[in-house]
């Protein structure tokens, strides 16, 4: 599905640059894998989005992506979330 032409003209029209990586080489979306299962666990799953419409869907996932990144504590971060564990890093 990610060489069905629409998809190409949508990510040529946003300026986006396509990630690509070898044949078996996974480690390269790991990262990206490893969100998205949790992103569909924890956030989508466990909710009836029936009655949400699309603009709030939109904002339900903001606010879960940037609960995700900004607040979230990780043990394996000292206790700290990403954003505290990257600005005590710099």
């Amino acid at each position: 599905h990610y060489r069905w032409p629409g998809w190409l003209e949508r990510i040529d029209a946003a300026k986006l640059v396509r990630s690509m990586s070898r044949k078996a080489s996974s480690q390269d979306n790991a990262a990206c894998e490893g969100f998205f299962g949790r992103l569909t666990t924890e956030f989508f799953y466990p909710r009836d989005w029936r009655t949400f419409t699309p603009a709030q869907f939109i904002d339900e996932v903001d606010a879960y992506i940037r609960w995700y990144n900004e607040t979230r504590i990780k043990m394996s971060l000292g206790g700290r979330s990403p954003i505290e564990y990257v600005k005590a890093s710099a």
